[in-house]
């Protein structure tokens, strides 16, 4: 709704003048949005003004702009608008200035405010805690767009879903709602994208016990995936680590990165391995270490072997995990390594 043709216009210099007496660099927005400051119509001090009333103070106020210039041409009223609806999931308005601070775009988006409230309301209904929805809001504006329909259909599929896969009734609310927070985007799916996908899995023999594990461990990216790319990685799987179908789908419920990854990150990440001198039978008994990018498996062996562990000869399960797993596995290898070879309690014999 902008006037983006920035030749032969001049910056509107009520709003620089505006800009300037809030302290704001001008240059980062000519930097970022020169556009901004071609408008006719600015809304600088009523913005400013409405931030205030919510306790920002004159750092927050030129930041936000900075960051996001557009805000100045939103309307007061869009604007308070917006600050009701966020109110629904903000315990006060000194979280909201917060969240406006660090996503300023998320909170300056007002072209689906109706959309937003219901959704923000559905998903109060459907159990959803408000530091979730909070976190949707600034993470995963994008779901809000989407009309409430489309947000419960995509609910009602996955809810008949679990059920039909054996899921009992009584833990599907508890399923739905780790699901979504684990991972919002599978709102933006169709339902039929998701029927889709759940068939491809029952094709290539997974019980429905199964799929419902996988269901769990990729939290919800399955849902991202399509038919034509994870049959390509699982016969990639399929020849490389040179097993049959059975065997395939162990290694796959062992590590569904085997069917969420392309086969050209697989292929890189294989690749970095095998230069590290891993050989394909260790990944194959770990294929877990495929979850990890080659510039983590590198960090990892080097930290491993400045304390003698060689990751050839040995398993690769001191590779694997989170960051924070990686640690406890290399203080205790580091530990086992400095330990004394006396024992520093057993009483010392001293002729007098």
């Amino acid at each position: 709704s902008y006037t983006t043709d920035t030749k032969s216009r001049e910056e509107n210099k009520k709003t620089l003048e505006n800009l300037y007496s809030l302290s704001v660099d001008i240059t980062k927005i000519r930097r970022l949005k020169d556009w901004v400051l071609l408008q006719d119509v600015a809304y600088v001090k009523e913005i400013a003004g409405i931030l205030q009333e919510m306790g920002a103070d004159e750092t927050t106020v030129a930041n936000i702009i900075e960051r996001c210039p557009e805000a100045i041409l939103h309307t007061p009223a869009e604007i308070n608008s917006q600050r009701a609806l966020w109110q629904l999931v903000c315990q006060n308005e000194k979280q909201l200035i917060k969240l406006i601070e660090q996503f300023p775009e998320s909170f300056f988006t007002t072209e689906y405010q109706q959309n937003q409230k219901a959704n923000i309301l559905f998903f109060q209904e459907l159990g959803l805690k408000n530091h979730i929805i909070t976190r949707f809001l600034t993470s995963a504006p994008t779901i809000f767009y989407n009309p409430v329909e489309k947000n419960k259909d995509v609910i009602e599929t996955l809810q008949k879903s679990y059920l039909n896969l054996g899921g009992s009734e009584a833990n599907m609310k508890i399923w739905i709602l780790k699901l979504l927070s684990q991972n919002p985007f599978i709102l933006l799916n169709t339902s039929s994208a998701i029927q889709e996908n759940l068939e491809f899995l029952q094709k290539n023999d997974f019980t429905d016990q199964e799929v419902l594990q996988l269901l769990s461990k990729l939290k919800g990216f399955i849902f991202q995936l399509n038919s034509t790319t994870m049959q390509k990685s699982m016969l990639f799987s399929k020849n490389i680590f040179k097993c049959s179908d059975q065997e395939l789908k162990q290694l796959v419920l062992k590590c569904p990165a085997l069917l969420y990854y392309s086969v050209p990150v697989l292929e890189e990440r294989l690749e970095g391995l095998l230069k590290e001198g891993i050989s394909i039978a260790q990944i194959r008994e770990t294929p877990m270490v495929l979850e990890l990018t080659t510039q983590i498996i590198q960090y990892r062996i080097k930290k491993l072997s400045a304390l003698g562990y060689d990751i050839k000869s040995g398993n690769l399960e001191s590779l694997n995990g989170t960051k924070k797993d990686f640690e406890v596995t290399y203080g205790k290898i580091q530990s086992k390594k400095e330990r004394p070879i006396f024992n520093p309690v057993a009483p010392l014999h001293i002729e007098d």
